[in-house]
């Protein structure tokens, strides 16, 4: 068990809902932008009236498909504006997601309590530095900058191990730490610097994840990803993110039932729901 931004996270706390909050315009799910300071305000009170625990606010899209990079002030400033406004209108604690670290510097100056580190603290050397003053929760992604060869579940262990240890050379305490092994940054090829490569199938890497979530949370809680992600787009025919609610839905539900503890959506109430008939269903949650 963990607490996150001191919210309980594992073991016998119920499944957390992490509501995506993207001020990037370059997003690849459009529905998640909101960039003037109404369309926050709004999206935050939907968030947290319809079950949301924690709001991740992103200020670059890190898609491996897209060209998305913009400079460190850029991603700073949106994500730093989003703060303000949702810290005027709800209580809920914050996560950034960024693996810069000036912009988590930023962030964390500004009252927010989690880091949400698509590089596992390996991209940014500076961000063990910025970790270790703030000591904020941290969400620590599965990645490499070299290619991963192998079975998935091994890697995906392997490099969480990676992360753990810079986290503990950082002064991070395990019980401020969640894992999640970045359903959707495996790829055979990407247009970004944010993603792992492998040479084998990337779809069915995720799938195995997401089948073998218990096998590789090494005692710590699981965060999972995959609202209108591609692979969804792949499995269902479905180009347009937009078309693909259903089938998050669908992945989420069967994610908690394999061991995730904390879900990250766009799709707030209709994970709720999910998530709440399939924690009934799940072993690991039965006492809910």
């Amino acid at each position: 068990m963990a607490k996150i931004a001191n919210v309980g996270v594992g073991g016998k706390n119920p499944v957390r809902i992490m509501g995506i909050l993207n001020t990037s315009l370059e997003s690849f799910y459009k529905k998640s932008i909101h960039t003037s300071a109404i369309q926050i305000k709004n999206s935050i009170k939907d968030m947290e009236s319809n079950g949301a625990d924690f709001i991740d606010v992103g200020g670059m899209s890190t898609a491996p498909y897209l060209s998305t990079l913009v400079s460190e002030k850029t991603e700073s400033k949106r994500v730093l504006s989003a703060i303000k406004i949702i810290q005027n209108v709800s209580n809920l604690p914050i996560s950034v997601d960024t693996c810069r670290a000036k912009v988590a510097e930023d962030a964390l100056k500004n009252g927010v309590e989690i880091i949400n580190d698509i590089s596992g603290l390996k991209y940014d050397q500076e961000m063990q530095k910025v970790v270790s003053k703030f000591s904020p929760s941290i969400i620590l992604c599965a990645y490499d900058s070299k290619t991963v060869l192998g079975n998935p579940v091994t890697a995906t262990k392997k490099l969480f191990r990676e992360s753990l240890k810079i986290a503990k050379n950082s002064s991070i305490l395990s019980e401020k730490i969640v894992l999640d092994p970045a359903i959707g940054f495996f790829r055979k090829t990407g247009k970004g610097p944010f993603f792992t490569k492998i040479k084998s199938d990337w779809i069915k890497r995720d799938l195995t994840i997401i089948q073998n979530l218990k096998s590789i949370k090494q005692k710590f809680p699981i965060l999972i990803s995959v609202s209108n992600k591609s692979f969804l787009g792949n499995i269902l025919e479905k180009e347009n993110p937009s078309d693909r609610l259903f089938g998050s839905i669908a992945a989420e539900a069967i994610s908690v039932i394999n061991g995730a503890d904390i879900i990250r959506t766009h799709n707030v109430l209709a994970t709720k729901d999910a998530i709440t008939v399939a924690s009934k269903l799940s072993k690991q949650h039965k006492g809910l």
